[in-house]
């Protein structure tokens, strides 16, 4: 492979152009001869005067070899490193540095100008220039292979329909080669995002997971796994899952200030429970009393659990006013040692002061 050379980028060509160009037009169709792997790189936050480079991955796919004649960027802004010759069938990497000189959202393109096409093929890089990058500077305890994480469990809590919350992993390139962060396995109501789409070797990331909570069907709690992949395509399996639980909180538009004196009151005995000495037995028994101290009818719409290793029995589900019920937690020890996020149970019920109840359990 031939390459164009100058006295600031040897081994690769650069181009920095001291005006900028008309606006570039999309892919062209005719580009017969480069396969591009992505044409537009998302490059997500950099600071001021940092400047960031996008590295595209291309091919020609021709039977004969590729010469570039260019690269021009759309702005002097931007620099580029680029090859002069390929061979049929090789793959090669165009690489688009922006100098960061202006504060906001930037979209820079370049032309390539080759005999692959008779038209230009564009490559499009794309981010945000802040004033001041505040680094993500928390530990990374969770491991998945070289790829480190701060997060293994993503939890939206007290989520009402219509909300669109969004949790944030921070993750970290802990290996030696460049990694292509992704979200598998995602049902219908998440979306992920993964900034910077390539993660190089020793450098940090986000990924944010967006809830549509319109999505959820019922009230009460919703469970999920998705999986974090290295790279595309990589097998999912327990090392690489992320746990997701969702609490959607039912609408209480019935029980306005004016009517709250006629609404139903629970009074819950603890929201903890102990589970940390199972004094060599297998299972340890806990109760927590529910009473109705409120004017109408309380209702346990939902009960459910976060974990494993719990077997829960509830008396009632509707308590009148003045009664009273019980609930029976079993703990499980052999059960609870494997568990790696919080063992909770959940409640729903109809008084608008305790919509959602939680009993944490401590292992």
């Amino acid at each position: 492979m031939n390459l164009k050379v100058n006295k600031k980028a040897s081994g690769m060509a650069k181009w920095v152009l001291p005006f900028c160009l008309s606006t570039f037009m999309p892919l062209s169709a005719s580009a017969q001869r480069i396969a591009i792997d992505k044409s537009t790189i998302e490059c997500g936050r950099t600071g001021y005067l940092q400047p960031v480079t996008a590295t595209f991955e291309l091919k020609n796919k021709g039977r004969h070899r590729l010469y570039i004649e260019s690269v021009k960027p759309d702005c002097g802004c931007t620099s580029v490193e680029f090859p002069t010759e390929v061979g049929a069938g090789d793959k090669f990497t165009i690489k688009v540095t922006y100098d960061a000189r202006q504060l906001g959202r930037f979209h820079k393109m370049a032309a390539i100008k080759s005999n692959g096409s008779k038209e230009p093929v564009y490559l499009t890089m794309k981010g945000i220039v802040v004033a001041e990058l505040e680094d993500y500077t928390g530990n990374y305890p969770y491991k998945m292979e070289d790829l480190l994480l701060d997060k293994q469990e993503l939890e939206f809590d007290d989520v009402n329909k219509g909300d669109a919350p969004v949790q944030e992993i921070h993750i970290m390139n802990d290996g030696a080669d460049t990694m292509t962060p992704t979200v598998m396995h995602l049902p219908s109501y998440l979306s992920a995002k993964v900034v910077p789409e390539k993660l190089f070797p020793g450098k940090t990331g986000t990924i944010s997971v967006t809830l549509n909570s319109e999505k959820l069907r019922d009230y009460g709690l919703t469970q999920s796994n998705v999986y974090i992949g290295r790279q595309l395509g990589e097998k999912v399996s327990e090392e690489n899952s992320l746990g997701v639980s969702i609490v959607l909180l039912p609408d209480m538009k019935d029980y306005d200030t004016a009517n709250k004196a006629s609404a139903p009151k629970l009074q819950i005995s603890t929201t903890d429970i102990d589970f940390t000495n199972f004094e060599g037995k297998s299972k340890k028994t806990a109760e927590v009393i529910l009473q109705n101290t409120g004017a109408s009818l309380l209702k346990i719409s939902s009960m459910q659990l976060f974990t494993r290793g719990l077997k829960v029995t509830l008396d009632q589900r509707e308590i009148q006013p003045g009664q009273v019920t019980k609930i029976k937690i079993v703990g499980i020890a052999s059960e609870l040692a494997k568990v790696r996020n919080r063992p909770r149970i959940l409640m729903i019920t109809n008084d608008p002061d305790h919509a959602k109840v939680v009993i944490n359990i401590k292992k």
